[in-house]
C-alpha cells in the first residue's frame, strides 16, 4: 500500500476536470476512489492533482476534495460516505409553492429575480454541501501547498458569458485575460460558488454574487478544459459521467426510441444532455488535434519545436502550448437506463408524491432511456451502485492513469 506522506517524484502538473451532471456525480467518486487506492499503490506514492476544475456537481466534488486535500485518502472517502448516505426527500423537496410559483412564472411571463422560483428546495442542497465541504479548509490546504489551484465555473445571467472563479496558492491574478465568452475572476471560493455553478435552471434557483446572477456553469461549459489548461497542468484526467454508445444501435431500435420523442419527460432528459454532457467531445476533439499537430512538429523539426513556437508565438508560462496527455473516462454503461432499471426495482423505497413522480419518470419499456431521472435520483442505494461502476471503469483506465502520473519520456 502507499505510505502517506511519501514523496512524488517530479513529473506533470496533475489537472483533474469533473463535469456536471447533477446525481450523476456520483459516478466521479468512484473513479476517484480507484485512483487514491489502487493507483497510488501501483506507484508507491499517494498521487496528487494540482489543479482542480469542476463544474456542477463537478464543483461540489472539486471543493470537497480541495478541503481535504492534506488527507489523500480520506478525502475521497468521506465523499463516497455522504454519496451513499443520501436520502432523496433530503435533497429533492419540491413544495406545493414552488411547484406553482415556477409554472405561473413559466405561463405568465413573471419572473422574479428577486423571488427566484424553482423547483426544488436550494436549502436542501446547501445544507449537504456545508456538511461535506470546509471551505476555510480549501485556503488553509492552498497556502501548505496540498494543490496549486481550484476552480468552479458558473453562467452569468446578464451576459451569457462564463465566469471562471479561481482560487490558487498565490495572490496573483488570474492568469489569463478576459475573452468574449470567458471571465477569469480570482476569489475565495464559499458556498455561493458552488451553489451558483450548480444552478440548474428551473430547478434551482439562480444565485446572486457581487450583485450580479449566476446559473449552472455546465449551460455553457460543462466540461472545464481550458481553466486546468490555463493554470498550468501538463496532463489532464477527465471524468465525464455521459454514457456514449460504442455500437451503433440497430434501426428498428432506433425507431422505437424516436417514438418516444414527444414525450415532455423524455425530451427534457434529452435536453440536459445537450446541454451538460454533450460538448466534452467536441472540446476533446479539438484538444487532440492540437495534440497530434504538436507532435507531429517535433517529429519533424526536433525536440526543441515547441519550446521554439511558443517563443514565437510570444507565450510563456501558463498561456504556453503544451502537448497534454489526456486521460478521459466516461461510464461503460448506460446510467439513464440503470436509473430506470433501479427505480423499477423493488430496491427503491421513496414514499409520497416523490415517489410517485420518480416512477412516472421511469415508466416505459427497458429501450427507454430515464435520462432525466438520472439527474434528480439522489439515492444513496443508487450512488452506490455508479460509485461501484465508476471503480469498475477506473479499473479499466488503470494503466493509462499510472502513465499519466509518470514523468513524460524525453
Amino acid at each position: 500500500m502507499a505510505v502517506r506522506g511519501t514523496a512524488k517524484p517530479a513529473g506533470p502538473r496533475i489537472g483533474l476536470v469533473l463535469a456536471g451532471g447533477a446525481a450523476r456525480g456520483a459516478y466521479e467518486v468512484g473513479v476517484l476512489d480507484h485512483k487514491v487506492e489502487h493507483v497510488s499503490k501501483d506507484l508507491g506514492y499517494d498521487v496528487p492533482l494540482d489543479i482542480l476544475s469542476g463544474t456542477s456537481v463537478g464543483a461540489a466534488n472539486v471543493c470537497a476534495l480541495a478541503a481535504w486535500a492534506d488527507e489523500p485518502k480520506a478525502r475521497v472517502g468521506r465523499l463516497v460516505s455522504e454519496w451513499t448516505g443520501l436520502r432523496i426527500g433530503e435533497v429533492v423537496r419540491p413544495t406545493t409553492s414552488s411547484v406553482l410559483d415556477t409554472l405561473r412564472n413559466i405561463i405568465g411571463g413573471t419572473f422574479s429575480a428577486r423571488e427566484a422560483a424553482a423547483l426544488f428546495n436550494p436549502r436542501a442542497l446547501e445544507q449537504l454541501l456545508r456538511r461535506v465541504i470546509a471551505f476555510r479548509r480549501i485556503d488553509r490546504n492552498l497556502r501548505a501547498g496540498h494543490l496549486s489551484a481550484v476552480t468552479v465555473s458558473a453562467t452569468q445571467i446578464a451576459t451569457g458569458r462564463i465566469v471562471v472563479f479561481v482560487q490558487r496558492r498565490n495572490a496573483r491574478p488570474a492568469p489569463w485575460p478576459a475573452s468574449h465568452n470567458v471571465i477569469p475572476r480570482a476569489v475565495r471560493l464559499r458556498m455561493a460558488h458552488v451553489l451558483a455553478s450548480a444552478a440548474l435552471p428551473v430547478m434551482f434557483p439562480p444565485v446572486r454574487i457581487d450583485g450580479r446572477y449566476y446559473c449552472d456553469g455546465g449551460l455553457r461549459q460543462n466540461i472545464p478544459l481550458s481553466p486546468a489548461r490555463r493554470l498550468g497542468a501538463e496532463a489532464l484526467i477527465v471524468i465525464n459521467p455521459k454514457f456514449r454508445d460504442p455500437k451503433r444501435r440497430q434501426p428498428q431500435v432506433a425507431l422505437r426510441k424516436a417514438e418516444d420523442f414527444p414525450n415532455p419527460l423524455f425530451l427534457i432528459g434529452k435536453v440536459l444532455n445537450t446541454m451538460l454532457l454533450d460538448r466534452v467531445d467536441n472540446e476533446l476533439d479539438r484538444m487532440e488535434k492540437i495534440n497530434t499537430i504538436l507532435t507531429a512538429g517535433e517529429r519533424r523539426f526536433g525536440p526543441e519545436f515547441l519550446a521554439d513556437l511558443n517563443d514565437e508565438l510570444g507565450r510563456s508560462d501558463e498561456r504556453k502550448l503544451v502537448n497534454l496527455r489526456t486521460v478521459h473516462i466516461r461510464p461503460s454503461e448506460n446510467i439513464g437506463e440503470l436509473s430506470a432499471d433501479y427505480v423499477r426495482s423493488p430496491d427503491f423505497h421513496v414514499p409520497g408524491v416523490l415517489g410517485r413522480v420518480m416512477k412516472r419518470l421511469a415508466e416505459g419499456d427497458a429501450l427507454r432511456e430515464a435520462d432525466l431521472l438520472s439527474y434528480v435520483l439522489f439515492d444513496g442505494e443508487f450512488a452506490g451502485r455508479l460509485i461501484e461502476l465508476g471503480r469498475a471503469d477506473g479499473r479499466r483506465y488503470h494503466d493509462q492513469l499510472c502513465a499519466t502520473f509518470e514523468p513524460p519520456a524525453r
